[in-house]
Formats: C-alpha cells, structure tokens, sequence
C-alpha cells in the first residue's frame, strides 16, 4: 500500500491532521491500535478553545460543536469561601471557551472520516516505523493475521504518550523534559445539572484544589485533588460529594446536585515536553509530544494547535512544493507548547495544595489570587491563556 501520509493514531489530534489534509486533497491511512469503540469509549476534557472550534470548522467537522457546544464567558475562581468571576469574553475581546467533549469531538471526526472515504485501520497490532530519516519512510503492521507495509512520503506521530513513534526515535536524538506533581485528579462524570450553567469553577481551598465543570445541562464533570496513594475504591460516592462540598464556597455547595457516577478515575498530574517534534521525515504531534497537567483545559487544545501548524506545513509542501514549513515545524510548535505549558503550571501551582507547602505557602496563594481577580492587567493575562494565544503569538 502507498499513500502520501502515514497517520499513526485515531485519536482526535490523528483524525483532525487527516480531516484537514484531506480536505486539501492530500491522501493519508490512518493506522490505530486500537478499535473504534476503545477509542469512543476514552473519557477525556472537554473545554475548546476558540482557536479549536475555529480550526473544527476550517476541517469541516463544526456543526457537532456549532449545535451542541454550551459556549462560556466567565471562569470563576473560589478562594477563601467567595466566588470571583474572571469574564474572559469581555477581557480578550470577545472570545470565548466552548464546553463540548472530547468524545464528541472524536465521534464528528470519525464520521467524517468514513464519509470523505479516506482509509484508516483500526486494531491493528505490532505497528513501527522504519526509515523515517530517508526519502523513503514506511510503517509497518499486523491486521487480521496478516503483515502489512504502507509505504509513504511522511509520517505523523499522533499516537499518544505511550505510542511507537516517539520510542522510535534514537535517545541521543531527543531531549525530554518533565515535571511529576504530588497529587493526582478523582474525577467523577455524573448524570446532574451543572453547579454553574455560566462559569467553570476552580476552587482552592485549605483542603486541596477541585474543579466544577459541565459536559451539557444534564451531566457535570468535577474533580477533586487526591493523593496519588488514594484508590478509586477509597472513594464512595458519597465521600466524593461530601468532599468537593467542602472545598466550595456555601453558596456553590449548597446548589450542588449529586446523583450516582457513570465514571470514576484517578489521573496523574504531569508536565512533559520532548524536543525536537520533527526527525527527518516523521513528526510527532499531541501527546506523543507534550503532556500539560488538566489544569487550564489545554492538553486537546495544544494537540489542535499543533495539528494547525503540522497540516499547513504539509499542505504547503505538497501544494507549494515549499519546504519552508516542515521545516519550521517544531521550532514554532515548541513556542506555543511552552506557553501553554507556562500557563498549566502555573495555574496549578496557584491553584492546589503542595504536601511540603506550609502556612506561609498557602498565604502567598491567597495573596496572588487576590491581586489576580483585583487587577484588570492580571485577568486579562488569565483571560487572553485561557481561551487560547492566536497560532501566530511571536515566539
């Protein structure tokens, strides 16, 4: 088999790059370990920036988040038992952050996917990438008892943390960088009415960190800081409600509906950066190159803008014939990545609770969260990271 790009990964980074190419008329095969209902079934965030829904429409793939998405204009933080709204809209003039999740988002990909005919394999087993530093890379792969080699002119690691592509690549010819918190997210997605139909809510609180967000008017995603020791099955639901009550303000906490969880899960909070994002003629994009801790809403949306930048780099090598673009493909992805990951570091450290921090720690976070909802200058730093820096944001 042949195609012009090679896709490693149907997740939504993988299935955008390919909406996008082809849309330009630029053939691309996607292959996924996984099968489709694995990859539905993967419950992730589900905040869109602006500059994401915008590029969903560019692909072709808007009218899911056009019908269904629940728009927002204000975060609120809550600290010290008082809510404080950030009004993001007003602050970036009139941009907004868009609640609509990642499923969904997946689910629009993989129907236009089928519709536009483009070939992906799914459950396919032993995938690797060979001769990705000539003119003449390929991937390789096992479907159905059978061994398959698809021959292309780029490959494109969209496969993830744990994925072949980034494993590929040669030690030495890689530099990773990382920051592992003390503290993992319980999350809990429940069949109820948001606490906030307007505002996301992050709350510090002398017991740790929680977040109140909402996936539609009937079904709420909220978190809550938890040591990494904890189990799911530590956690009732009950001990669940009864926790995130008691980092809230009253008001908040006492229009909280609680009701059964559909999904529970502890996810681990890391900062990861692998540099370079380009070796020859395979490229890496979303997590395959970066993780951001949850905090901030960035890690689909850092994947999207890395999808922007990949998709016209290749487009302007196919239909330009100009190599300008892979070529200046991971210095400008990387500038972006950083500043994102500036942001969800920094927000997390505002935000939660360290198991070393003392008083003095707690104090200081009180005392920038004040400045931070007093001062214009600093929301509108909050407001302008929050719905997303522009592709083109100097380096």
């Amino acid at each position: 088999m042949k195609t012009q790009v090679a896709i490693i990964g149907a997740g939504p980074s993988g299935l955008l790059l390919g909406a996008l190419l082809t849309k330009a008329g630029i053939a691309n095969t996607i292959i996924e370990r996984q099968t489709p209902d694995y990859v539905l079934g993967r419950i992730r965030a589900g905040i869109l920036e602006q500059t994401t829904v915008d590029l969903l429409h560019e692909a072709g793939v808007g009218h899911g988040v056009s019908n269904e998405g629940l728009v927002h204009h204000h975060i609120e933080l809550i600290f010290k038992g008082e809510r404080h709204p950030i009004d993001v809209h007003a602050l970036t003039g009139g941009k907004v952050v868009t609640a609509y999740g990642q499923t969904e988002v997946t689910r629009d990909l993989m129907a236009a996917r089928e519709a536009s005919g483009s070939p992906t394999v799914y459950a396919a087993s032993n995938v690797a990438v060979h001769d990705y530093d000539s003119a003449t890379p390929r991937v390789t792969y096992d479907k159905d008892g059978q061994s398959h080699t698809l021959d292309c002119e780029f490959i494109a690691g969209c496969d993830g943390f744990h994925g072949v592509c980034r494993a590929s690549v040669p030690q030495g010819a890689i530099k990773e960088f990382e920051r592992v918190y003390p503290f993992g997210w319980l999350g809990v997605l429940s069949d109820t009415p948001p606490v906030s139909p307007h505002a996301i809510l992050y709350a510090n609180s002398e017991r740790g960190f929680a977040l109140c967000s909402m996936r539609s008017m009937t079904r709420s995603r909220y978190y809550v800081q938890c040591p990494m020791t904890d189990k799911v099955e530590d956690w009732s639901d009950e001990r669940f409600w009864n926790e995130l009550k008691s980092r809230l303000d009253t008001d908040t906490a006492s229009r909280l509906v609680t009701g059964p969880s559909i999904e529970k899960s502890i996810a681990p909070l890391r900062s990861f950066v692998a540099e370079p994002m380009r070796f020859g003629r395979m490229f890496l994009a979303g997590d395959a190159a970066h993780i951001v801790p949850p905090t901030g809403a960035k890690g689909l949306n850092l994947a999207a803008s890395d999808v922007k930048m990949l998709s016209s780099a290749l487009i302007e090598f196919f239909v330009e014939k100009s190599q300008a673009g892979i070529d200046g493909y991971s210095e400008r992805a990387l500038s972006r990545i950083w500043k994102a990951e500036r942001f969800s570091w920094w927000l997390t450290s505002l935000m939660h609770r360290f198991p070393d921090a003392d008083g003095f720690g707690q104090k200081i976070q009180e005392a920038e969260l004040e400045y931070l909802v007093r001062s214009r200058a600093a929301s509108t730093t909050v407001a302008e990271n929050y719905v997303g820096l522009p592709f083109d944001f100097a380096a």
